[in-house]
C-alpha cells in the first residue's frame, strides 16, 4: 500500500488516497545514497563542475548540490559505463524500498522515537549531525531490506513528475509523467533530510522541487533494472 490513509493522523493531503501497488519488473536499489566519491568521478570525466560540498567534506557523504538533471546525466554515465541499466526510482519504486515490508509511519515503527536509539539524520532525530550537515552515508541503522538513509540525511530526487496527490496514480510501478495534470518541471523527492523535522521522515511523506534547481538538502540514489 502506498501513500496514506485519512485515519493516520498525521496523513497529508498530498499523500492521499492510499492505494495498492503491483511492482511488476525486478530491479535493485542502491544502498546508499550516491556519494561525493561516486558522483566526482563522473563530474571529472565528463568535465562537469564539482557540486558544492559547503565544507562538510566529500568522500562518502552524499552528493548535494545536484539537480534532477544532473542525476539522470549520471545515470546515463554509469549506464553506459557499465553496460547495466541505472536510473532513478520511480516514486512507487522508492516507497516500497523505503518501507521494506513495513506499513508503519516509518519503518522501525509507529513513534520516531523508540528503544532509545537514534534513527536518522534530521532537525530533531538526536544525533550529532542535527539540522547541521549531512552524516556520511550508513551511518544509521538499515530498514529490513537493508538499506540505509531511506529516512533523513538528504532528500532523494525520483522519477516521477508532480502531482497534487494520488488520484489516479498508476498502480503498476511505473513513473507518474504528464498525465492527469502532472508538472514536469517540478519532480518529486522523498525521504526527508537533515534540516527536516521527523514527522517529514515518514515513509509516505513527499515534496517536490524544481528540477532544474540544487539545494543542500537534496541528493538521490539510483536503481538498477534487473529484467532482460
Amino acid at each position: 500500500m502506498m501513500g496514506s490513509n485519512k485515519q493516520d493522523k498525521n496523513a497529508l493531503y498530498i499523500e492521499l488516497p492510499a492505494h495498492q501497488v503491483e511492482i511488476g519488473r525486478p530491479f535493485a536499489m542502491g544502498r546508499y545514497e550516491v556519494t561525493f566519491e561516486e558522483y566526482d568521478r563522473f563530474a571529472e570525466a565528463t568535465g562537469q563542475e564539482l557540486p558544492d560540498d559547503r565544507g562538510w567534506g566529500r568522500g562518502k557523504r552524499p552528493v548535494i548540490h545536484v539537480s534532477w538533471k544532473d542525476a539522470q546525466a549520471y545515470a546515463a554515465w554509469l549506464s553506459q559505463q557499465t553496460g547495466k541499466r541505472y536510473r532513478l526510482p520511480t516514486e512507487a519504486e522508492w516507497e516500497y524500498a523505503a518501507r521494506a515490508g513495513t506499513t508503519s509511519r516509518y519503518w522501525w515503527g509507529d513513534e520516531f522515537s523508540q528503544d532509545k536509539r537514534i534513527w536518522a539524520n534530521c532537525n530533531g532525530c538526536g544525533g550529532e549531525w542535527d539540522d547541521k550537515q549531512t552524516a556520511p552515508v550508513g551511518s544509521f541503522p538499515a530498514n529490513p531490506f537493508g538499506l540505509q538513509d531511506t529516512a533523513g540525511n538528504v532528500w532523494e530526487w525520483v522519477e516521477d513528475c508532480w502531482h497534487g496527490n494520488y488520484q489516479n496514480a498508476p498502480q503498476d510501478g511505473s513513473a507518474w509523467l504528464e498525465a492527469d495534470g502532472g508538472t514536469c518541471a517540478l519532480r518529486v523527492m522523498r525521504g526527508g533530510s537533515w534540516g527536516g523535522i521527523p514527522g517529514g521522515l515518514r515513509s509516505a511523506d513527499r515534496g517536490r522541487y524544481v528540477s532544474s534547481l540544487r539545494n543542500s538538502a537534496l541528493g538521490f540514489r539510483l536503481v538498477q533494472d534487473l529484467s532482460p
